[in-house]
């Protein structure tokens, strides 16, 4: 059982609209195609066109998730965009290439169906330049949305740091262990106390701090945030997890020798098997479990 989390924008859900849209592009352009060879004075039967949309649309679809993955592997930052544009400029090419051999396929493999055979009319060179002039727009259309839904909402969940001392005057409170986390969301920032963190989570370079429902990321790892943090309020349990000890309600004793926690807002973490005496040793310290961290006024 993992934890409770915020909504958000998850993968399948992005998935899904983006095949929309895409697939109501590709009828549209299939559509204006006939209406065009018609004004023409020619004509086409719709399934043509539809098969040349859909086999792009379907590849482009397909490969979206790896894209969406580079994107976050490799961001795009004020001080590393220049650097790692190179890099997007190859992977627009390896991209385009696997977009122009898959619908080269899918449009024979149509044609093939219907006892058709599918002729393009032009040499392979010639197509991949006119299918990368293209594609390199769509490429970088693509990167340039997602990089900026991933910094929207980024300000729309806020991003913690630790309080530091001031410049011209003595520190309100001990700096080795913060009582208030800054966050900054939506250009506001707000003052979050360290009693009424949760628990926090490893993610890569960051700490997710979770708190009423809200994961803050900070820029720290586990062991230096944890070497910041109160140990008599709060312990590791498991590899990626330190958890506040006023949110603990029960402990549940795995078969494997592991254990899951259970937290006040019905959330629940794992506890690995090395630190569960450890967790067990926090707890015999009060007698008790601990009740919930009191909100500030």
């Amino acid at each position: 059982m993992t934890s409770r989390t915020s909504p958000r924008w998850r993968p399948s859900t992005r998935w899904l609209v983006w095949a929309a849209i895409l697939l109501a592009t590709a009828l549209a352009n299939a559509l204006v195609e006939v209406m065009d060879t018609q004004r023409r004075g020619g004509s086409l039967a719709l399934w043509e066109p539809l098969v040349w949309e859909l086999s792009s649309v379907g590849i482009i679809v397909l490969t979206l998730p790896l894209l969406w993955w580079g994107c976050q592997r490799w961001p795009l930052h004020a001080d590393t965009w220049k650097r790692r544009l190179p890099l997007y400029l190859l992977a627009s090419v390896a991209w385009s290439l696997v977009h122009v051999a898959g619908m080269m396929l899918l449009r024979q493999l149509a044609y093939a169906s219907v006892g058709e055979h599918y002729q393009d009319g032009s040499a392979w060179p010639t197509r991949l330049l006119y299918e990368y002039l293209k594609d390199v727009r769509a490429f970088f259309t693509f990167v340039a949305i997602e990089h900026f839904f991933s910094w929207f909402g980024r300000r729309r969940q806020g991003e913690a740091h630790l309080l530091a001392a001031p410049e011209d005057a003595p520190p309100v409170e001990a700096v080795d262990r913060p009582e208030r986390f800054l966050v900054r969301k939506l250009g506001r920032d707000f003052l979050v106390a360290t009693a009424d963190v949760e628990y926090a989570q490893a993610a890569g370079n960051y700490m997710n701090l979770h708190v009423r429902g809200h994961d803050y990321p900070l820029r720290s790892t586990l062991a230096a945030l944890e070497a910041r943090l109160d140990p008599a309020r709060f312990v590791r349990i498991h590899r990626s997890y330190v958890l506040n000890l006023g949110f603990l309600v029960s402990i549940e004793p795995l078969d494997s020798g592991e254990a899951r926690v259970h937290l006040a807002d019905g959330s629940a973490l794992p506890c690995s098997r090395r630190q569960l005496p450890v967790l067990r040793a926090a707890l015999g310290q009060g007698g008790t479990l601990p009740g919930p961290a009191a909100a500030p006024a």
